[in-house]
This record gives structure tokens, sequence and C-alpha cells, in this order.
């Protein structure tokens, strides 16, 4: 802001252009604050429609990438990413997709297996 090239100190001519423009109401940072139009993408990318179209490209191929499900949907990744693990509650497991959550089969199934697994072992605790 200050300059102390010379034994008295004076305003740099930029500095005084910024104060100029602020008393005047030229505020460069307003320009800021206020809403512009941008180019880009929408902010719609988590529709339901894309939500389905996802769920059925892992349940079609667990091994399917981020980078191949977004260039099929049409979204970026990062709105892949967020709708496979937040949305759906997927996560990778020796690069498949797996449900966080178990479902009612999967429940049973681990129940008769484990039923399944006590029956053998009293037998072979017993003989």
């Amino acid at each position: 802001m200050f300059c102390c090239k010379y034994s008295r100190q004076f305003m740099v001519k930029c500095a005084v252009r910024k104060w100029v423009r602020i008393f005047k109401g030229e505020d460069p940072r307003e320009r800021i604050l206020r809403d512009q139009k941008r180019s880009g993408r929408p902010l719609f990318a988590s529709v339901t429609a894309h939500r389905e179209k996802v769920d059925c490209m892992i349940r079609a191929n667990r091994r399917v990438k981020q980078k191949e499900i977004a260039n099929a949907v049409g979204i970026s990744k990062e709105r892949v990413h967020h709708i496979v693990t937040t949305v759906l509650g997927y996560r990778k497991v020796s690069a498949h997709w797996v449900p966080r959550q178990l479902t009612v089969e999967m429940k049973a199934q681990r129940k008769d297996m484990c039923n399944q697994l006590s029956e053998l072992s009293t037998v072979f605790i017993l003989a």
C-alpha cells in the first residue's frame, strides 16, 4: 500500500485508484459477490433417473468403474461417486461394488449357513 523508496512515504498509484473506485461506489468486491450466469453442467445430476441408471449398471456388472458409469450416464465422476456411495450405499470390496447393508435375503442366507455350521461342529465334536 505504501512505498518507502524515497525519504517520504506515499501511496502507490494502483492503491489510490482502488480507493477512488470504492468511494465512488464501484467496489470491485461487490461485483464478485453478485450471482452471475455461469456456463457448465446443470446442478440436477442426482435426479432419480440417474440413480436408477447407475443402480442398474452396478447390478448388471459389479466390477464396473465409476468412469464407465459417468460416460454412459453423461454425468461427472464426482456425481457418480456421490450417488454410488451416499445415495445407493455401495462400497468397493475387492474391485466389486457391494451394498453396505445386508438385504433380508442375505441375512436369511447367513442364518442358514450358521445353523448348518453349528450342526456340523456338534457332529464333529461328538464323534
